[in-house]
């Protein structure tokens, strides 16, 4: 069929349609008609083309499919992540003020000033404790361990390494013992100054200069690891925790690093603990220490820059020429674990631990010196009277409000 039939045959059935309609719809039909048969003549010249042209090999032709990108970020995407960057520096910035703020004008100066002007002859033992929160922080189970400080060694100096309570805020928190004429001073660290001459010093620039990544953990909870073995090195005393009780005279020790768990078929200590630190002046392992936290330094695991890092460094020393320490075993400063800590604030009503409790203030009378009561885990229990607790506030205080030690 040509194109000439096919004309002849829409025209034929166009016609009978067109004597069916009324006279109104004339001029639309007649455009219709026109459309179909352009369209119809069209298809059959596109049909007729084709059938003439040679048949093509398609197999060797290569489709190049691109890859499409699934999603394209809107502006407020865009925003959202400046504002996620922004937010991490920010965090940063905010962790390098606290470096900012140990190392002040003149402070340096001040520091050893005061320090010296501290510790001397007359303190029958030099204490150091850390304090990075604000003042405000430092409540009754901080100035309990303070107490059991005095009570056990009433012509011993305590110094507090702290910007924050080195401030009349913290003076007046303080003024209690400073009343009844015990020696306890808060001073704002110089930490350039302590660490001048380690490797921490390096640590420290690089900290600054954004060469070492601070981490996620409290940048101000590992400079008070670094800061007590910096200050041991400098001066030499006793660190002690703000949650340790002491239990009686430290007078003796000399180069002592507590055990907190031991391998209860060798009995060998499995890992050490920071809260206690006895050394020398210069004592070559605390040198040890500040070198492996400089290299090692690991801003994202808790612990990894304080107990478990003197764990490691005891390990690999010991035994060696040249480092002169003893390890104590858990029951002189720990003798009570973080998992049990809560039956020891709580009247036993068991017999079972009635019996457990009894048991540990033997060893704790027999043997300890020292009492880590794990604030962290323990800060919310309050001392119930008649608990084990309340016998050994009882014990080794000197203002003795024990109500408002919980």
């Amino acid at each position: 069929m040509d194109r000439h039939d096919i004309e002849k045959r829409f025209t034929v059935v166009i016609d009978n349609r067109r004597l069916n309609q009324s006279g109104s719809s004339s001029l639309f039909t007649g455009f219709a008609i026109s459309s179909i048969t352009l369209i119809v003549v069209t298809t059959f010249a596109l049909m007729s083309s084709f059938s003439m042209q040679p048949q093509r090999d398609f197999s060797g032709v290569k489709i190049d499919i691109k890859r499409v990108i699934p999603h394209l970020p809107l502006s407020s995407e865009k925003e959202g992540e400046r504002s996620d960057l922004l937010k991490q520096q920010t965090q940063v910035n905010e962790k390098l003020q606290v470096i900012e703020v140990f190392s002040g004008d003149n402070l340096s100066d001040k520091f050893q000033k005061r320090v010296n002007e501290f510790v001397g002859d007359g303190c029958e033992v030099n204490f150091i404790m850390t304090w990075i929160s604000p003042a405000e922080f430092f409540g009754n189970r901080e100035l309990l361990a303070i107490e059991s400080v005095f009570k056990s060694h009433p012509y011993g100096c305590l110094m507090i390494l702290s910007a924050t309570m080195d401030s009349p805020q913290g003076y007046t928190v303080l003024k209690p013992f400073l009343d009844r004429g015990y020696k306890v001073l808060a001073v704002t660290p110089d930490l350039p100054f302590l660490l001048k001459g380690t490797a921490g010093e390096s640590w420290l620039e690089e900290i600054k200069t954004g060469k070492r990544d601070p981490g996620k953990i409290s940048l101000a909870q590992n400079l008070s690891n670094l800061m007590r073995l910096a200050y041991l090195y400098k001066y030499g005393g006793v660190y002690l925790d703000t949650d340790m009780i002491v239990l009686k005279s430290f007078k003796g020790l000399r180069n002592v690093i507590g055990a907190q768990t031991l391998d209860p078929s060798s009995t060998n200590w499995t890992r050490l603990n920071n809260a206690v630190l006895i050394f020398d002046k210069n004592h070559p392992l605390l040198l040890k220490f500040i070198e492996e936290f400089a290299k090692t330094f690991n801003g994202n695991i808790w612990g990894y820059n304080g107990p478990y890092l003197v764990s490691r460094v005891a390990r690999a020393v010991e035994g060696s020429s040249g480092y002169n320490f003893t390890v104590m075993r858990p029951s002189v400063f720990y003798s009570v674990n973080w998992l049990e800590i809560k039956k020891l604030f709580k009247v036993a009503k068991t017999e079972k631990d009635s019996k457990w409790v009894k048991i540990k203030l033997l060893h704790m009378r027999k043997s300890g010196y020292g009492l880590h009561l794990w604030n962290k885990f323990s800060r919310k229990y309050e001392i119930e009277q008649g608990s084990a607790m309340w016998k050994l506030v009882s014990d080794h205080c000197i203002i003795c409000d024990i109500g408002s030690a919980s």
